[in-house]
Parts: C-alpha cells; structure tokens; sequence
C-alpha cells in the first residue's frame, strides 16, 4: 500500500456551500469540462476578500453525515483532503478546474428556469458562466449571497439582479439618509439604488434625487411630521436602473449567454405649454414704425405657447411669409396693394377662358374638375362652409383655381382644400388667405410631388425616428406589415388638418410654421401620438388595416397641448443621445458625421449620404420599389381618402 500525501488548500473560510450543482456553462471552458456536478460556495479569501466558487465533485470529500440537498456552512474553515498517491495528477486537474468568482467583479447574475438555473456576469456584455441547481432551487443561494452583496432587482426582467458597489461614500450617503429619516421602506435599498444610476447617469440623477428631497423637506410634513414617500422613491428607483437594465440584450450561443449592449435614451422631459404670443408681447417687439428686429426671439414665443387669436389674423401673415418682418406698417400696405393687383391678375386669366380653350386644355380641364370636386367636400360641417351655394365655398375654390395658373407645374393635388380652409376660415379675406397659402405651400409643396418622393421620404424618416425613440412600438408595427408607416400617410399630406378641430389645427400650424426647434418637428408629433397609442397598438393583434383604421379613428380625440408637449419632450430626449446615427442627425438638422448605419440583422447597409434610398425609395434592380410595397402605400392612400 503506498503512502498517502496531504496537500493543504490555501485557508479561507466557506460561507456558504450549496451541493449537487452542474456547471452548465462557462466562457473559455472546453466543452468536455461542461456538464460535471459540483459545489457553490460563497468563501472568504486570506485577505478578506470574498468570492464565489464552484469546485467539481473530483475535488470535494463529502462526509457520510452531510446532507445530500443542502450542506449549510456558517464560517467552517475548510478541511484538509486525503487522496492516494495514485490520485495526485487527478486532484491537480481538479484543482485547475475550480471556477472563481470575486464579489468585487460581479455586475450581474440572473435566476431561470424555475429558480434552479443561475448565470453570472462580470464583465458587461457577456454571461461568464451558467448553473444548475439539481436536487433544489437557488433561492437559498441567493439570499445568502445578497448578505455579502448589494443588489438592485431590474423593474423589466425580474430575475435579474444588478450589483451595486459600496464605497465609504455611499456607506456616508447611506447614514445621512437615515438621518434625515425621509423614507418609511428601508433607507439603504434606496442609497443603493441612487448610487447605482449615478455610475450612468450623473446630473441628471443628482438633479431627481435633490428634486424629490427638495419636495419632502418641504413639502412632506404631515400632522406626525412625516409623511409616506414611498410612491416618490419607488419612481426614483425605476428611474434610477433603467440605463443599468435596458443596456443588456441576451443573445445564445452553444457555450454561454453573449449581452448585447443597447444604447439608451436619456430621460424624457417633462416640457410644459407656455401662454401665447399676447397683443401686448407682440406690439412691445415691434419698433415705432412696425419693424420686428426681434425674429427668433418671436418665434421662440410661438414656438412655446402659440399665438393669441385675437392677434393670430395679423401675426400668421408675417410667420408664413406674406408680410417681410422687417417691413415698416407704411411698406406693408404698400406690399398689400401690390399682392392684391398680382393675385386679381392671376384669377383674371383663369376666369376669362374661353369654353374651348378649356376642351383644347386638358390639364387645365382635368385640375378645374378635381377642385370643384374637393371642394365640395371640404369641412361641410362647419357653419362657415355649410349649406347650399355657400359664397365661402366659391371663394375657396377662387382660391385653389388661382393656385393652379400661380404654379402650374404642381397645379392641384388632392388634399390641398383641407390647407386652404383654416386660412380661409381665420382670414376671411380672399387675397390674404390666398398669398398665406403660397406661403404654407412652400413649406409642404414636396407633400404634394406627383411620383411622391417627398411623402416617402417621410414617411421612412418617421420610420427612423421611431426606431430610435420607440424601437419594441417599432418592432411590433413592422411584424404587422405597418412598419413602412403608411397609416401616417394622411398625417403628413395635410399636416394633420382631419386629425385636430380648427381651432386646434391652427395652433399646431403656427407651432409648427416656426421651424423650431428643427424642420422636420412635424415628424416628432407624429411619434408622440404613436407613443400615446403604444399600449394599444401592441396589444392589440391588428393587422396593416386595423392599423389605419385605428389611427384614423384618433381624429378629433387628441389634446394639442398634450401631443406638443410630448413630442417636444421626445425631441429634447433624442438630441441628449450619445449614440446618434448619421440617419437621425440628418432628420433632426444635425451635421452627419459619416457614421455607417446598419440594419437590425446587423448586416451593413449605406453611410449617410448616400444615395441608396435618399428619396425614399429602394433601388433593387432600378425599379422604385417592389409591387406589393407599391400596392401597400397606394391601398394606404386611398384609404386615408
């Protein structure tokens, strides 16, 4: 019989050991070391640091007296093995297999399968290591560990817990917390839980976090001088691990769990209407003799709050671009007389044609027709276009005729009616309400292109947009054949005009003629009104028609201060973004910076700047598109029509 050797393993003391546990996986194991049975433990190292620690049965001496389930060590110091001689190189190869874990480097761990599958993450990105509780569950486990640990539980995945480090600042933020004893749940969770979002977030959790004691001190003393602020840091918490969660995205492959990081958005602000451009604010910008010097500080005011109705009639003239602003009064009026002779010349061409100069003009004839045609159609329901021969439905369709011998080139297209009535309606004025319209159509006139670029080229923006700032809404439109946005189609052509009550669409229209805080701002209020309608949208299992039909159906429900304060909101929370691409630059009037954008299969489609789909369209095989993605768009605009 030969002797047998002793061999001391280094001291430390088990915590907490767990048997009956298989290694799964592990990051830079080979496959043949997968799948073995052995013991968790949760240990305290030599130099006090401590660790979890996985050691394969090979390695393990189970005494007869253990239980088979559980082995629940408290601050047992580990024992010396015995192993023959001839076991020496097979106790070498098990000791090169212990996995360790420093509670220092953990990030993250994870509970599944019915709490018996633990992974665990040290490094952000990548789940190192996964185990399989055989003969229980982990909960026991995990609660031990949470004595050695600090944790954050994630408000989206349950089962994932966030380590928090302690340092001696957070252990200080932690005892003046208590002191001021402002929380009734426990203090330390919620120091935890601020620290944690600090890491990610600085200023922004700084400023909550100062916001919400500000309120308590204040403000939170009730009858026994304090009062529940449960509610007030359970959204401080939520707030303060959403960076922390949302960046991990899980991905599988044979060995181990691979987290994809995603970029997140910042906060969304709160951004609250202000009051509309008063008589007294607009005559106090205007010099002696009518000038204002003061431009963007007006449209500022517009932009924020809107105009006054009792002075709207006068201010849109200058915002859509009749009345220069830096006209004197006496050289407005000179400019009317002139605008006035210029538009009865225009109607006077169209008005003395001939019966067969119009046979011999087809154009001119097919226009004429769809006009009378709109018009006749156009917001019959409210009692300024109501009733039979209505003058203000021929001056309206004056109007749109005189448009057409204007700017013959684009002419008429359906839906321009619908821009024509609002002005008309505040205006009642037919050469103001006709050079008003010259100007909105400068701002829309590529709406109105008849191969329809334009519109598709915003209706992919909107597309972009929405990825960007609400990718799972999305996501779930485009499994749902809506993800090319045609259901915002009508949106778009008119700015909104069938969505809102005139005296609604008038102060979204002058919000918008401002052209703050970007161009393309329109875009935003269609992703704050799809924001709204998230919840619904995805939990209902429409398809692309029930969809339209119930975008369609929000006409005349949406509240205009909500929707604009949300939208500006989202634009605020998007220009915060770090991660920006080349596409949403462009959308927001940013300079690209030549950023590859790539698909979400993560194949590698253009640069910005590129002319791959710059109009809007695809380029596959030179056409403008595929069949059905044209029979899609035009089953979208007819029915929006």
């Amino acid at each position: 019989m030969s002797s047998s050797s002793v061999e001391e393993i280094p001291e430390q003391t088990d915590l907490f050991t767990q048997d009956g546990v298989l290694l799964k996986a592990c990051l830079g194991r080979p496959v043949n070391e997968l799948n073995s049975i052995g013991m968790l433990c949760i240990v305290q190292n030599p130099d006090a640091s401590k660790s979890i620690e996985w050691r394969p049965n090979d390695l393990i001496t189970i005494d007869s007296t253990q239980d088979q389930d559980w082995a629940l060590v408290n601050t047992i110091r580990r024992r010396q093995r015995t192993l023959s001689d001839n076991l020496t190189a097979d106790y070498a190869t098990a000791r090169a297999r212990i996995i360790k874990i420093p509670l220092k480097e953990l990030q993250s761990f994870r509970i599944t399968h019915k709490n018996q599958q633990m992974n665990f993450s040290c490094k952000l990105g990548v789940w190192q290591s996964t185990f399989y509780f055989q003969h229980g569950n982990a909960e026991i486990f995990v609660a031990y560990l949470k004595n050695h640990v600090k944790t954050a539980r994630s408000s989206r995945d349950k089962n994932t817990y966030m380590v928090v480090e302690s340092t001696e600042e957070t252990r200080a933020l932690n005892r003046s917390f208590t002191e001021l004893d402002l929380f009734t749940e426990n203090t330390t969770d919620v120091v935890w839980n601020i620290v944690s979002n600090l890491k990610e977030r600085p200023y922004e959790t700084t400023m909550e976090a100062f916001s919400k004691l500000t309120n308590i001190v204040y403000y939170g003393n009730e009858a026994n001088g304090k009062r529940d602020v449960s509610e007030d840091v359970a959204d401080l918490l939520t707030k303060s691990m959403v960076a922390a969660e949302e960046a991990h995205s899980v991905t599988k492959s044979d060995e181990y769990e691979v987290i994809s990081v995603k970029p997140t958005l910042p906060p969304r602000p709160c951004i609250p209407r202000s009051t509309p451009l008063s008589t007294e604010k607009w005559e106090g910008l205007q010099d002696p003799l009518g000038r204002v010097a003061e431009v963007e500080g007006v449209k500022q005011l517009i932009f924020r709050g809107g105009v006054a109705h009792s002075i709207r009639k006068h201010v849109w003239k200058y915002i859509l671009d009749y009345y220069p602003w830096h006209m004197t009064h006496a050289e407005v009026k000179a400019l009317q007389k002139k605008k006035t002779d210029e538009y009865y010349c225009m109607k006077l061409q169209w008005r003395t044609m001939t019966e067969g100069q119009e046979n011999r003009f087809t154009e001119y004839r097919d226009r004429k027709s769809l006009v009378e045609k709109d018009v006749n159609r156009t917001d019959r329901t409210h009692p300024y276009f109501a009733g039979d021969n209505n003058e203000n439905l021929v001056t309206l369709q004056d109007i749109l005729m005189t448009y057409v011998m204007y700017n013959f080139d684009l002419g008429y297209v359906q839906g321009m009616s619908d821009i024509l009535a609002p002005l008309l309606l505040l205006l009642d004025n037919e050469v103001d309400s006709f050079w008003c319209f010259v100007g909105f159509m400068e701002k829309i006139a590529t709406n109105f292109d008849l191969d329809q670029a334009g519109m598709k080229l915003q209706l992919l923006q909107l597309q972009q947009l929405l990825m960007f700032a609400c990718p799972d809404l999305a996501q779930h439109l485009a499994s749902k054949d809506s993800g090319n946005m045609y259901f915002c189609f009508r949106w778009l052509l008119v700015w909104f005009k069938r969505e809102f009550s005139h005296p609604d669409i008038m102060r979204l229209w002058e919000v918008l003629w401002t052209g703050l805080p970007c161009s393309n701002f329109h875009l935003f209020i269609c992703v704050a009104i799809l924001d709204a309608e998230k919840e619904v949208l995805i939990s209902k299992d429409y398809g692309f028609t029930e969809i339209l039909k119930h975008v369609n159906d929000l006409s005349m429900r949406l509240d205009v201060d909500k929707v604009l304060s949300s939208a500006e909101g989202i634009y605020h929370q998007i220009i915060s973004a770090p991660h920006l691409t080349d596409q949403i630059r462009v959308i927001i009037g940013l300079t690209p910076l030549g950023t590859s954008v790539h698909s979400d299969d993560g194949d590698s489609t253009r640069t910005e700047g590129d002319s791959t789909q710059a109009n809007g369209t695809n380029d596959t095989n030179g056409s403008s598109g595929t069949d059905m993605e044209e029979v899609m768009y035009q089953r979208g605009l007819d029915m929006n029509f």
